[in-house]
């Protein structure tokens, strides 16, 4: 089999060829810490999650880098009271780490609900600041890169000047953009108005600062990538993902800064994932059409007509490949819901042992098991097409209800291996989870109820009712106990 990835940068599939054979290294850029992540935001993250299983499914090991940005995340090189952070802490009014530490917190909990595996690094910009200001400098002493007032830009007009592209990736025509924005922009510290930090001069009221040969200031959002993916992958490496919206500006910067350090380009495949709609129109706090991830899971919102497990989520998002446009809505939940709900019921005949009753040593006309088998991993290796793999699990599904009713048959070596086969697709490589296997919390909350209804039927002196609760809970081995602070359970 070979694995073909779109790569941006060429704008065509590829056929994969990592450096060293057998292995990956993978960099995905991370959340920005000062906010609750966003549904968009674990789109993409799901996606490489997949891609990230995908690949160990396949065979390869895998060393994945995603970041934490706690710090320096500034978008239009501007004022720093623009600062992400610095916004943050006076709304919130916590000190700036006090912001990072609640919402890391927050970025780990949702992507561990929806069963994303963790990286094998997480660096963080903070902890890489010495080796943010050795690229800077080196950038400087290799003539990319200037000083002005206390800041660092690196000079995009010396990195075209010198035959290189700032644009290939996005595709984009730089000199346009100087001719439209140079009289607009031109009046600053910049040389030019494309020119991007690489070091920030920190005013008295930032917080955030580090010392530096330039002065206490705090480093570009563009470097700290530069500086984590190759500090852990090398000069160049295989696999750099991110989100659409990240191709330019700092996806291209990460490129210009790679090439402009070590004389070679930084990564051989560029992969972005696309955006996330709901009801067909952009997700916005704005215009009030937006959702955080546990108001999807918990039902309180006013855009879903019920809660939706974790794994249903996920089960939705993988109905759309990762470079597609995904809409989600109710109508398209519920939908994923169903068919979630068949595909486990596939998995528990499937894994159940009265099945080998009902195979025989002819293969079915209907089914033809290696062929089905080949077109699953060719959806898996085209570009990791999900929706494809996804349509071809449910024609095992169906075979397997046909199977099950006596319809079809299948040898007992096909039927051990599809079910290795499915249980792989399934539970490795789509992350999916059995909700029935994850019921704990639909049973505290069942019992909660019933100590509620036991402590009224109490309150009014119903002792006959209050006790029948009791004893019936405890004839299915589950003891309640009355204490100063309230009644618990035990389960016996």
């Amino acid at each position: 089999m070979q694995l073909k990835i779109y790569n941006s940068l060429s704008g065509e599939k590829e056929i994969f060829k990592p450096i060293l054979e057998g292995n990956v290294g993978m960099y995905v850029c991370g959340p920005t810490v000062y906010s609750n992540v966003h549904l968009g935001n674990v789109r993409t993250f799901l996606s490489f999650d997949f891609i990230y299983r995908s690949l160990q499914h396949l065979g390869y090991k895998v060393r994945y880098v995603r970041n934490i940005t706690d710090a320096g995340h500034l978008t239009d090189d501007g004022d720093v009271n623009n600062d992400r952070f610095v916004k943050q802490t006076r709304l919130e009014k916590l000190e700036p780490m006090e912001i990072v530490q609640k919402y890391t917190v927050d970025f780990h909990k949702v992507l561990e609900m929806f069963n994303l595996l963790p990286p094998n690094i997480e660096p963080t910009a903070t902890g890489h600041i010495v080796e943010q200001i050795e690229l800077t400098q080196k950038l400087i002493e290799r003539g990319f890169a200037y000083e002005s007032n206390g800041s660092v830009y690196f000079d995009v007009l010396e990195y075209n000047r010198r035959g290189l592209n700032y644009g290939e990736l996005s595709k984009r025509n730089i000199e346009e953009l100087f001719a439209n924005t140079r009289d607009l922009d031109g009046q600053g510290e910049k040389k030019n108005p494309q020119d991007f930090a690489l070091w920030k001069k920190a005013s008295p009221a930032h917080i955030m600062r580090w010392n530096s040969p330039w002065g206490e200031g705090f480093p570009g959002w563009h470097l700290e990538c530069t500086a984590m993916s190759t500090k852990y992958l090398g000069e160049t490496f295989d696999i750099h993902g991110g989100g659409m919206d990240l191709k330019f500006p700092h996806h291209e910067c990460e490129i210009a800064q790679g090439k402009a350090c070590n004389d070679a380009a930084p990564v051989n495949y560029w992969m972005h994932a696309n955006m996330l709609t709901m009801n067909s129109q952009r997700m916005s706090k704005s215009t009030g059409n937006y959702i955080l991830p546990m108001q999807l899971v918990t039902g309180e919102n006013d855009f879903f007509e019920k809660p939706f497990h974790p794994s249903i989520v996920r089960f939705c998002f993988l109905q759309a490949h990762y470079r597609s446009v995904l809409d989600i809505s109710n109508d398209a939940m519920t939908a994923s819901e169903k068919g979630f709900i068949r595909l486990m019921e596939a998995l528990k005949i499937i894994n159940g042992e009265h099945i080998k009753e009902k195979t025989g040593n002819q293969g079915t006309s209907g089914f033809n098991y290696s062929e089905w088998k080949g077109k699953a991993y060719d959806a898996l290796t085209d570009d990791f097409n999900s929706p494809v793999l996804i349509a071809h699990l449910f024609e095992a599904v169906k075979f397997i209800f046909a199977l099950n009713d006596g319809k079809e048959t299948i040898s007992t070596e096909e039927l051990e291996d599809l079910k290795a086969t499915l249980n792989a697709f399934v539970f490795d490589v789509l992350g999916l989870q059995n909700i029935e296997e994850n019921n704990n919390e639909k049973l505290d909350q069942t019992l909660k109820v019933l100590i509620e209804l036991r402590n009224q039927a109490r309150k009014a002196k119903n002792f006959e009712l209050s006790d029948q609760i009791r004893d019936k809970l405890l004839a299915e081995g589950i003891e309640l106990k009355d204490g100063r602070e309230g009644t618990s359970y035990v389960l016996n």
